[in-house]
Order: structure tokens, then C-alpha cells, then sequence
């Protein structure tokens, strides 16, 4: 028994949440993030919050992590000299891509820069068929040959992408044993175990991206492995991946690609068990942070898993959870255009020099400048005191936008929190609306340092009707970290007709994976009984160029499973397109396993609901913003910490915490239930 610690390392700030097992009791730290080098902020937040609580680095017994450094990596281009290798006469098709633009209408749309340059692709004998057959021998001589060009131009790292190697993997296997005796220093990349799936330039493109992050995710790692020995933690380190599990540092630092989600998805997984405690199972996610906001839809107590997506530009094969990222934050700046309209972001203040009222030079507004100045936010300090904050610098700036659109500061900074609640609600419309689910029909979840401040905003802009704010909203994603599974994922592409396809052949795929698997485990010391495994399939109707996942029922194949296949396909087809084609032929496409090991996981008791009174909890008054009136006007500000299950704060009111504000406005009540969440509703 012992602390379990969850550290969610942001743009703006570095989140810690500790849960010890024997009693149950929770404690939370916030510190602001070092940009330069996030270990920093990891190792010297986790000492304060352990000598704050009184206990010790050898009271640890889990250490999780999540963190962003594969994904600012990628987004601001600080990946290492990356050389690819591949199939000769393809090098081109890593910048020739898919030959369209992101979006259809867009003229000034721009793709992201190539990053391996063409000097360094080099293209090298050899050529495997789509069945796996063998039509030309790989030229080993040429393949060193190419080694030894790329370790003589000062390349770090190697990606290596023949045509069709996840149906023949001896090829590349080969281009790893030569580049290990040739070019032992780079860190190398084969598709094969990256991204063992067809289309050719997703995997493509997904191995360059893991091989350009790789030095870059593996020197992090390790700096942050050596901090916390130097501090005396025992216990093993585990960093989160995007399908919303955990991995040992040396499997992430070999594999980088599969973490660049992973900060939003242990969010994700932390409301996933908020809806289990509280039997809300249709949920949708907002998780607002200082540079950006994530959401989520839950359906059925499930959130989606999708096996490709697009990150800053570069198509990713990997498993992630379905999460929608925008460029909305507390750190967001505002300006105005040329065409004078008020823009709030993408751009961020980021956690240094931060927003104009932190102080630190800033002269350019943002989103938690305009809430001081309306003072949702405590005009003078954030972090219950830690953190003085300067009205008048907010309001100065605001000011400066306010004067070039002809407009009151107050009303300037209420339009900033509408422009940016714009922004957000058309976040969550893309997983909602245009996937074939209403909003209204789903509780909103608001968590993140400004998801409690902007959520009455956002639900009634999306005509939500129900908000739930957990415990401790602002470090939530941390603590997911100590609510998830260890767990990594498995596929294999083979097409074949639904109709066509035996019993004994789909058994045989899924045999392959179960070896794969067995291993992982194995190399993880899980035990037998520990281990769980989850089948799907991703389908289509023949000729289409999008697939679908359906769940493989567990057990023997036989021509039941076929059929349940091709109901979850029709039903699901039908939700998200509005159609299905009748008679049409079915296709079976890349088959996945998913492997888990449950581990012990923060859990949370109950407690009796008492009386609505909540006047136990108020700590003072202020004059706040109030959108219903156009003016300032009292609210009561309530302290988190002291409400008890059955109190019900009636709006207008604030409150305050350590990670977060909550603002309850007019015409709604917040009232706290049993697991102490705050359950938002309208009278």
C-alpha cells in the first residue's frame, strides 16, 4: 500500500494528483509548467506535493505520467534529421501524400512541411506483392550502401517503409539487421512494427513521424527517469498512451508515435469512470486547459476508438481515442483581423510570459485576461493565493481591442468569452451532430483549469442541460492516470468478403494477434489471470475507401460471429452515413487486438446526502460580470472544499478552488452529490 501519483505535464501548467490506497484520501498540486524542459516541473512540483502531504518518494507505489512533448514536438518542428528508406521509385510518396487539400474550399490551405527532406529518402531494391509474395529479392548491398549515406549526411534517425511489408516482413526485418550493423547510433523505425496496416502513405507517414520524435521523446524519457531516481522513487514509471492506456517508458520511448494524444486521453478514461460511479453513460467530455480544449463524446459508457487520425497535418496510424482538439485555452490571444472582428486564437501565451495579467510583459489579451477583468476569476490571486494575477494589466489590454472595434472593455471581454465559446461548441458539434448524436441528449463534463469557468456558457449555447463538475476538475487528466490499464494494441490487414471468408481463416488472423499479445504480456511480467483481450474488425462495404469497427464477439468462430459482424456494421453504418446499401458486398479489412491488464485504480466511496443549506461554505462576495443583465452584479463565492454532499449553490454564485473556478449563473443551481461532483442543471 502506498500513494499512487498521476502527473499530467500541460502547456500552461503541471498537474499532481495523489490518492493514497489505504484510505482513500485525495491531494492535488498545480505548478506552473517548464516549456524548456517539462521534466523540471515534473520533478520539483512532485517533491513540493510530497512535502506538502507529508510523505515521501518511497511512499509511491505508482508513478503515471501524461504528457505533450511528442505532439509540441511535432507541432513546432523540433523533431531530429530523419532519413527514410523504402521501396525504389516510391521515396516521392511521402510529400506527393493523398493529392488533396485538408479542406475542399480552403484556397489558402498549406500542407505541413515534408519531414524528410529528398536528399535523405533513398529508395532501394526490392518488391513484395499485395498477397505477400515475393517479386524482387532486396538488394542488401544497396541497402547498406544507403546506411552508410544517411549516417554521412548527420541523420539521427531512420525510417524504414517497404511496399507491403505488413504482409511480408522479411525485407524490412532485413533493413533493421543491416542499419544495426552499419548505423548502430540511429534510432530506427520499421513499418512493419509501427504500423503493420495498408495504405501505403499513412504508414509511411506514421513511421517518419515515430522515427523523427523518437531521440527527442527517448532523451525526455530518460531525463525523466534519471530525476525521479535522484529523488529516490521505487516505483516503475508509466507514461499514457492515445488509445487511453498506460506503457512502460521503454516501450513509449521506442514507439513515440502512440503518445501523442496523451495527455487529453487520460482525461477521457477519468470520465469514463465518473459515469460509471454515478450511472451516467451518455457523456460528453470538455476539457479546457491554458492552450487548448479536448472533447470527447461517451456513448454508452463508451468512447470511440479510432485507428488513424491527423495530427497538425500528418496522418498518424495508431490507436486513439476519438478526440476532437481545438486551439481554445485560457493562454489564447486576441486580436483583431484586417476586416476588424475580434479572433481568439490559435495562438497561446503559453505557461511563460503567460497572459498580460500574470504580469511577466504580455501585451496582447487573452481568454483568462478577459475573465479577470469581468472577475469569473479572483482579481488578485489563482492557486488559492500562489499566484498573484493583475486586474489592471487585463484590463489594459482588453482595452487595446476594445478601442480598435469600438467597443466597452466590459463588453469587449464579453464578446471574447462568446467568440471562444464559439469556437468550442463547434468542437463538440463535429462529434456530435455530425456523427448522428444531439448534444442535448448527453451530460456535459467540464474539467481542465477553465473547463468549470466556460461550462454554463457552452451548455446553453449547445442547448445542454445537465453539467457535471467533478472533485477536482483542473487535474482530472491526472487523475485518469491513476484510473487506466496497462494496455497496447495489435492489427493485421488482410481484405476479404464477409461472405467469402471461412470460420477457420478469421480464427487463423486472430491467432496471429493472440501470439503477438501473448508476448507483450509476457515481456510485462502480467500475470495469466490478469490478462484481457478485446477483438474488432474494421469493415466497409466493397469499394468504399472508409472503414468502420465492429466489435468480434468473444469465443470460437463460426457463422453466428459473421452474422453479428454484419448487424453491428449495418446498424453503425447506418447512425453515421443515414444509409445502408441493402445487397451490397461486405468487406473485412484490418483485424485488431487489444491487450490490458487491469491494475489497482483510484476508487471513490459514496457518502450520505445531507442538507441543501450551503451557507457552511461561503467565504465572501464579489461584483461579477452577468451576461443576463449586461452589468456587474454580486455573486456569492463559495469555497469547493467545504461543500457536502446535498448542497445546492443557486446562481449567480461562484466557486472557488484550487485548480478551478466554477461559475453557476443565473437561472441555474449547482448541487453536490454523493462522490462530490457538482451536478449543474437549469430550475
Amino acid at each position: 500500500m502506498g500513494w499512487r501519483v498521476g502527473v499530467d505535464s500541460g502547456g500552461t501548467f503541471t498537474d499532481i494528483c495523489l490518492f493514497e490506497e489505504e484510505t482513500g484520501r485525495i491531494e492535488v498540486w498545480k505548478v506552473p509548467s517548464t516549456p524548456h524542459d517539462p521534466s523540471v516541473a515534473i520533478s520539483g512540483g512532485l517533491a513540493e506535493a510530497l512535502e506538502r502531504f507529508d510523505t515521501t518518494p518511497e511512499g509511491v507505489a505508482y508513478f503515471g505520467h501524461g504528457t505533450t512533448v511528442a505532439t509540441n514536438a511535432l507541432i513546432q518542428g523540433r523533431g531530429v534529421e530523419t532519413g527514410l528508406i523504402t521501396t525504389q521509385g516510391f521515396r516521392d510518396l511521402l510529400e506527393i501524400g493523398r493529392q488533396k487539400r485538408p479542406d475542399l474550399y480552403d484556397i489558402h490551405a498549406e500542407k505541413p512541411r515534408t519531414l524528410v527532406s529528398r536528399s535523405l529518402r533513398i529508395g532501394v531494391a526490392e518488391r513484395v506483392r499485395d498477397d505477400g509474395s515475393v517479386e524482387q529479392p532486396l538488394d542488401e548491398d544497396a541497402l547498406r550502401a544507403a546506411a552508410k549515406d544517411l549516417k554521412a549526411a548527420g541523420v539521427q534517425s531512420v525510417a524504414i517503409t517497404f511496399l507491403y511489408s505488413f504482409a511480408h516482413t522479411a525485407h524490412e526485418e532485413a533493413a533493421l539487421r543491416i542499419l544495426s550493423e552499419e548505423f548502430p547510433e540511429a534510432f530506427v523505425s520499421a513499418s512493419h512494427r509501427i504500423a503493420p496496416e495498408f495504405r501505403e502513405f499513412e504508414r509511411m507517414s506514421t513511421t517518419v513521424v515515430n522515427a523523427y520524435l523518437g531521440p527527442v521523446m527517448k532523451g525526455y524519457l530518460r531525463g525523466l527517469e534519471d530525476r525521479l531516481k535522484d529523488m529516490g522513487l521505487e516505483a516503475v514509471p508509466h507514461l499514457t498512451q492515445s488509445n487511453g492506456g498506460v506503457i512502460g517508458f521503454d516501450a513509449a520511448a521506442e514507439m513515440p508515435v502512440r503518445t501523442v494524444l496523451s495527455g487529453p486521453s487520460t482525461g477521457v478514461v477519468a470520465a469514463l469512470a465518473l459515469g460509471e460511479m454515478t450511472g451516467g453513460q451518455n457523456l460528453i467530455t470538455f476539457d479546457m486547459g491554458g492552450t487548448s480544449t479536448d472533447v470527447a463524446l461517451l456513448k454508452d459508457g463508451e468512447c470511440r476508438l479510432v485507428g488513424e487520425a491527423v495530427v497538425h497535418g500528418y496522418p498518424i496510424k495508431a490507436p486513439m481515442l476519438d478526440i476532437h482538439t481545438v486551439g481554445a485555452g485560457g493562454g489564447s490571444l486576441v486580436h483583431v483581423d484586417s476586416g476588424g472582428l475580434i479572433k481568439v486564437g490559435p495562438r497561446s501565451a503559453g505557461a511563460f510570459p503567460g497572459p498580460a495579467c500574470y504580469g511577466h510583459g504580455t501585451t496582447e489579451p487573452t481568454v483568462t485576461d478577459a475573465n479577470v477583468f469581468l472577475q469569473n476569476l479572483d482579481p488578485h490571486f489563482l492557486l488559492r493565493g500562489r499566484m498573484p494575477v493583475h486586474r489592471d494589466l487585463a484590463e489594459a489590454a482588453i482595452r487595446s481591442v476594445a478601442d480598435k472595434v469600438g467597443m466597452g472593455t466590459a463588453e469587449a471581454a464579453d464578446g471574447i468569452l462568446d467568440i471562444v465559446t464559439a469556437n468550442m461548441a463547434k468542437a463538440i458539434r463535429v462529434i456530435s451532430v455530425q456523427r448522428g448524436h444531439d448534444p442535448r441528449d448527453y451530460t456535459l463534463v467540464a474539467f481542465g483549469g477553465a473547463g468549470p469557468l466556460h461550462a454554463a456558457r457552452l451548455a446553453a449555447e449547445l442547448e445542454m442541460r445537465r453539467i457535471l463538475v467533478p472533485l477536482t476538475p483542473g487535474i482530472l487528466c491526472a487523475m485518469g492516470l491513476l484510473m487506466t490499464d496497462l494496455r497496447t494494441d495489435f492489427a493485421s490487414t488482410r481484405l476479404a468478403s464477409l461472405e467469402a471468408l471461412e470460420a477457420d481463416q478469421l480464427e487463423e488472423i486472430f491467432s496471429g494477434l493472440d501470439h503477438r499479445a501473448a508476448a507483450w504480456f509476457a515481456s510485462e511480467n502480467i500475470p495469466a489471470d490478469a490478462r484481457m483481450t478485446r477483438r474488432t474488425v474494421d469493415v466497409r462495404y466493397a469499394g468504399q475507401n472508409y472503414e468502420i469497427a465492429v466489435a468480434v464477439p468473444a469465443g470460437p468462430m463460426d457463422r453466428n460471429t459473421f452474422e453479428t459482424i454484419r448487424r453491428e456494421f449495418l446498424a453503425s453504418h447506418g447512425q453515421l452515413y443515414g444509409f445502408t446499401a441493402d445487397g451490397e458486398e461486405i468487406e473485412l479489412v484490418t483485424y485488431r487486438l487489444e491487450a490490458s491488464a487491469g491494475t489497482q485504480k483510484a476508487r471513490f466511496k459514496p457518502q450520505p446526502i445531507g442538507a441543501s443549506n450551503p451557507d457552511h461554505a461561503l467565504i465572501g462576495e464579489r461584483l461579477v460580470w452577468c451576461r443576463q443583465v449586461r452589468s456587474f452584479r454580486t455573486h456569492r463565492i463559495y469555497d469547493r472544499l467545504r461543500l457536502t454532499p446535498g448542497n445546492a449553490v443557486e446562481g449567480p454564485a461562484i466557486i472557488d478552488q484550487m485548480d478551478t473556478t466554477t461559475v453557476v449563473p443565473a437561472g441555474m443551481a449547482a448541487q453536490v452529490d454523493a462522490y462530490l461532483n457538482l451536478v449543474m442543471e437549469a430550475h
